[in-house]
């Protein structure tokens, strides 16, 4: 038997997935780090934990594995977009790693707009100027840190580097340079009118491949920490969201993905780079070879969830918490939550809103605020929907991935908000099978990634909307897309008051 392997950095932890020709995950091995928040808006991490807890994970794996090192062919990896690691001359890192969830960049982007025209900007990336994106990170180092920037030889996203001190060798996949708001998306290449309008050097820009692409193998160094051979073959890989939508099939028009993790998305296949949404979805290279995807994202979606259970239920754990939300009928007694909690992203750009919880009242109980949580997960997740559809998009099947995957009355949730039946995987694993895949793939295991889909993912349950449930969420969406509006002057005034 042979095996790949697929490395998950996500944002609070490594997750590492041993998986045999079959599609089957024979190991699993998580390593946690730690985030660093020092002022409201900032959030970053240290790139040496990553490689760390990487290595330390990787080796563990390996102690466990009974077989020949040799049959494990080859790894890839999947990633958290935006998040900005500068690099000096010798490629040594130059400060803490700021990450997608950072929103200190608003001057930066209204920048942005200034100097390039919100227009143009679209235009060249498909997408707009947003604090999590990594070019306006790169803007703030420059100006408010110009003694770092000015060793800056090069910069690259989170996956990458780990990549680069396994392999030796500094890329970044199209699917990850796509989320740096510097690249040219339809011509696949960096923009030079971008750089040359900002005063970016070019030369900053590393190196484009494919996610499937073949970019080194296993120093000696990571093979003797590790026990993998040094003949280990290392491949791109790609953002967090391209690997989840590989892994669960999204490889064809017509499919759509629901991810709900820390933050969640809605995101859908696209065989072209010519749609248009104004910017309010992202359009994003695809890790399937020239291919592309839209998507919608809530910023906090699982976010939201385990910040209520650290703030009001931290004694319990999250099967407890779920237990009784079956038992809470739609609309959780007229409890209505926005999950603004860390700002929002899709539809509406905006760093500063917050959450809210509308129709608080002295009967409600702990479970119908879960219950509101998780139904106003959902309704954010629903707008990017509800997008897609306008856009002419049709969406009666969505495949449901992360946290919103594993609990029925979610699901079921999901079907009767989404207007959709539910996939749900037998072998579910996220962006982590995505990187796994693109190993098997790369190691010529299949003709295709879609190939490969068909192989390794099978449907383990389906969940159709209910006639009943839908007609009450629709009124229900039609109100919690009203919150916005009216909370949006009074976030604003209280953002001062905000330490």
């Amino acid at each position: 038997m042979k095996y790949v392997i697929g490395i998950d950095l996500g944002t609070s932890a490594v997750k590492i997935l041993l998986v045999d020709q079959n599609g089957n995950v024979t190991q699993e091995v998580t390593k946690q780090f730690a985030l660093i928040q020092e002022k409201p808006g900032y959030s970053e991490q240290h790139p040496e934990d990553w490689v760390e807890q990487t290595i330390a994970g990787l080796a563990e794996l390996l102690e466990k594995f009974p077989g020949n090192k040799d049959a494990i062919e080859g790894i890839s990896f999947s990633g958290q977009m935006h998040g900005l690691v500068l690099l000096d001359e010798n490629k040594n890192v130059l400060r803490p790693a700021i990450l997608w969830n950072d929103t200190r960049t608003t001057a930066q982007c209204e920048e942005i707009y200034r100097m390039v025209g919100e227009k143009r900007l679209l235009d060249i990336t498909k997408n707009p100027a947003l604090e999590g994106f990594t070019l306006p990170k790169l803007l703030w180092v420059k100006q408010h840190e110009p003694e770092i920037y000015a060793q800056v030889k090069t910069f690259v996203l989170p996956k990458d580097y780990v990549r680069y001190r396994l392999t030796g060798a500094l890329h970044m996949d199209y699917s990850d340079a796509a989320g740096t708001l510097l690249l040219d998306i339809a011509n696949k290449e960096w923009s030079s009118e971008l750089c040359d309008v900002l005063g970016i050097e070019a030369s900053l820009c590393p190196p484009l491949v494919d996610s499937h692409e073949e970019v080194g193998s296993v120093t000696e160094e990571v093979s003797e920490k590790t026990g993998l051979s040094s003949a280990t073959r290392v491949f791109a890989g790609g953002a967090d969201n391209a690997c989840g939508a590989i892994g669960a099939g999204i490889l064809s028009e017509g499919k759509t993905l629901c991810s709900i993790g820390t933050s969640g998305v809605v995101l859908s296949y696209e065989p072209q780079a010519d749609k248009e949404f104004g910017g309010k979805v992202h359009y994003f290279n695809h890790g399937s070879p020239d291919a592309y995807y839209t998507m919608g994202v809530t910023l906090a979606a699982g976010h939201s969830l385990s910040w209520f259970k650290d703030v009001f239920a931290e004694d319990v754990s999250f099967e407890e918490l779920l237990a009784e939300i079956a038992t809470v009928s739609v609309g959780s007694n007229g409890l209505l939550f926005t999950p603004y909690i860390s700002g929002e992203r899709s539809p509406h750009a905006d760093a500063i809103i917050r959450g809210s919880f509308i129709g608080m009242d002295s009967r409600h109980k702990r479970k119908d605020f879960v219950r509101a949580v998780m139904e106003g997960i959902t309704f954010s997740l629903n707008e990017s929907l509800e997008l897609f559809r306008e856009s002419g998009k049709t969406v009666d099947t969505v495949i449901s991935s992360g946290g919103g995957s594993k609990n029925e009355a979610w699901l079921q949730m999901q079907a009767d908000i989404f207007q959709a039946t539910i996939v749900k995987l037998s072998n579910e694993q996220g962006p982590g099978m995505g990187a796994a895949m693109l190993a098997a793939y790369g190691c010529g295991w299949f003709a295709s990634l879609q190939e490969c889909a068909d192989s390794f993912l099978e449907t383990d349950k389906l969940y159709k909307p209910k006639a009943e449930n839908v007609a009450k969420y629709k009124e229900l969406f039609a109100i919690y897309q009203d919150v916005y509006g009216q909370t949006k002057k009074l976030n604003d005034r209280l953002n001062v008051y905000r330490m």
